[in-house]
């Protein structure tokens, strides 16, 4: 159920013939809440979508990547799995709820200082790595870095292999949201209650597909 979260931004508030009276808020529309399953790639290409989309796989949803793909790609294979943790919840923000939409994954890499190369420092330098160690980190003689990746995508239907996606997959111990939202007007009238609701509109002629998932469960590291 889409939840409206009331800003204050804006409030009319008119007055009929009788006691009732209507308020018109522009507030917090949340059009989804779904639970990440896995990341991957579309099995096949996807039109208008470029080769290299990465997919978060939700229960409810796909979330195609049309920009922020290939870093996304670059990092999930090329750093060791299980010391990757995702550190922000995914929360997109669609401006017209048109299937669109876009944000930021925030992703980090720790390990043990004595196991770091030079390879790896020149793959944070080159990716934009920034070193974030915290004070926990640091007692373990651990090192730490962050990665902000903006991204642009579009929502598409479950993918059609999820149930076997989630066979593979052990459910996470943390949940993962993930949150699509927009702006928008609300109004309510004082002697009935009623409301509107934000409602998620899928990109035009989207339709289910396979994904093919990268060979771990990335967010147990987060665990």
């Amino acid at each position: 159920m889409a939840l409206l979260l009331a800003s204050g931004c804006a409030t009319t508030e008119l007055l009929n013939s009788g006691s009732s009276s209507s308020h018109t808020t522009t507030s917090e529309q949340v059009l989804v809440e779904d639970q990440l399953v896995a990341f991957g790639r579309p099995a096949t290409p996807l039109a208008n979508m470029p080769s290299s989309s990465v997919v978060i796989v939700g229960e409810k949803y796909s979330y195609v990547l049309s920009q922020g793909g290939p870093e996304m790609v670059n990092l999930l294979t090329n750093l060791t799995p299980k010391n990757i943790r995702v550190d922000n919840d995914m929360r997109f923000y669609s401006p017209n709820n048109d299937g669109h939409f876009q944000g930021q994954m925030k992703l980090s890499y720790a390990k043990l200082k004595d196991e770091f190369q030079r390879s790896d420092y020149n793959f944070f330098l080159q990716n934009g790595g920034k070193e974030c160690s915290s004070s926990s980190d640091e007692r373990m003689n651990a090192q730490r870095f962050c990665f902000t990746v903006p991204i642009k995508g579009g929502v598409y239907p479950a993918v059609s292999n999820l149930s076997l996606i989630q066979s593979k997959y052990s459910a996470l111990t943390k949940p993962y949201p993930v949150t699509i939202y927009t702006n928008g007007k609300t109004t309510t009238t004082t002697n009935n209650g009623a409301s509107a609701a934000g409602k998620l509109v899928l990109l035009p002629f989207a339709l289910a597909f396979d994904v093919v998932t990268f060979p771990f469960q990335l967010l147990d590291a987060a665990n």
